[in-house]
């Protein structure tokens, strides 16, 4: 082993394991804090862990470190065995990346909340994992036309979770307006990807180049994990709570919302046209008022009562629009609550919900 790369190795076994210990650290802290906020409406009490298994992923890190040293000190780092367990670390860290994705707000809708979607990469995850042990006993470490096929699956793999983690961290950090570290996420995400290249590529063999882009990219993406847990924080903590908020429903369309922390007092809105947001946020609202708890909820998928989670988002984008809300915009949480299982249900107390009388009978004779 060259001193490039036992510096390289050292220098990643201690980022990797502080980074893991700090996110471990601010996520302790985060879910004592926040406790009811994270647990709010789910009789299940799971909590929102993407950036557990964000710091999951980088013990797996660690590991990875550990045993590239034990591999050259022990003299078997050209072996198949350490290949596989490279791969089996490797396998382990996509799993617990997709995990953390699960849970990331604004990833693609084909894995957020989508346990269907989640099960079925995660088969994906250890079929290549498979695949790629069997290629590592048929072909160990070897290069055969520049390309070391025993990597090739596992690396293709993580550039398809490496695309979805960098849509995912752009489209969170735009939204919560850091636009700037939105861009550098995506940068680091791409680094990140061009490290795993010195993988497979045989002509990819600057070795200085690519422990500097792998040392580079690792710090960087804890950086990405520090900003999103600290913007984690800032948006649980100006999360109104749902004793402050109140609704009524004055007539077709036009309806009246308190909400102290967002600066929103009797403030009315007419959604005008759009009549299917206001019909969706009435149906919330009168299962949440008048229904048992197991009832308050509606299914949000292509089978369910709202056929899809963009149909809730324009209700409260409209709202964002008719209000001209700029600093303190409403957020999807802010008034609905995802109960599991593809659920959603209104966070306002049912007291707090007021319908009139006469629009009450008339929905009724809709339902």
């Amino acid at each position: 082993m060259t001193e490039v790369t036992q510096f390289h190795n050292l220098l990643h076994v201690c980022i990797s394991f502080i980074g893991a210990v700090l996110l471990l650290a601010i996520y302790y802290n985060i879910t004592k804090r926040f406790k009811e906020v994270l647990e709010e409406g789910n009789a299940i009490k799971r909590v929102d862990k993407g950036l557990l298994y964000f710091s999951f992923g980088m013990l797996v890190w660690v590991v990875s470190g550990i045993w590239a040293l034990s591999a050259n000190h022990f003299s078997f780092q050209n072996t198949t065995m350490y290949q596989i367990g490279v791969n089996i670390l490797s396998t382990i860290n996509n799993l617990f990346w997709l995990l953390a994705l699960y849970y990331v707000h604004d990833a693609p809708k084909f894995i957020y909340r989508n346990e269907k979607n989640v099960k079925i990469i995660a088969f994906i995850i250890v079929v290549v994992a498979s695949i790629t042990f069997l290629l590592s006993s048929l072909y160990g470490a070897n290069f055969y036309y520049g390309i070391k096929i025993a990597s090739l699956p596992d690396v293709l793999l993580t550039t398809f979770l490496c695309f979805l983690m960098g849509v995912s961290f752009y489209r969170t950090f735009m939204y919560r307006d850091l636009k700037l570290v939105a861009f550098i996420s995506v940068i680091v995400i791409v680094l990140l990807f061009v490290s795993q290249l010195s993988d497979v590529f045989i002509g990819f063999d600057n070795q200085f180049v690519n422990q500097l882009i792998r040392v580079i990219a690792k710090t960087s993406l804890l950086s990405v994990f520090l900003v999103l847990a600290t913007s984690w924080v800032i948006q649980l903590a100006h999360t109104p709570k749902p004793n402050e908020m109140k609704i009524q429903f004055l007539d077709w369309s036009l309806i009246k919302l308190t909400i102290p922390s967002k600066g929103i007092i009797n403030a009315k809105i007419d959604f005008g046209s759009k009549t299917t947001q206001y019909k969706n946020l009435l149906t919330f609202a009168y299962r949440r008022k008048f229904l048992e708890a197991e009832k308050q909820s509606i299914i949000v998928n292509s089978g369910g009562d709202i056929k899809s989670q963009t149909y809730i988002t324009r209700i409260i984008d409209n709202m964002n629009s008719i209000l001209k809300l700029e600093e303190e915009k409403l957020a999807r949480k802010d008034l609905i609550t995802f109960i599991g299982e593809s659920k959603y249900r209104l966070r306002i107390l049912p007291e707090h919900i007021v319908i009139d009388e006469a629009l009450l009978e008339e929905y009724k004779q809709q339902l």
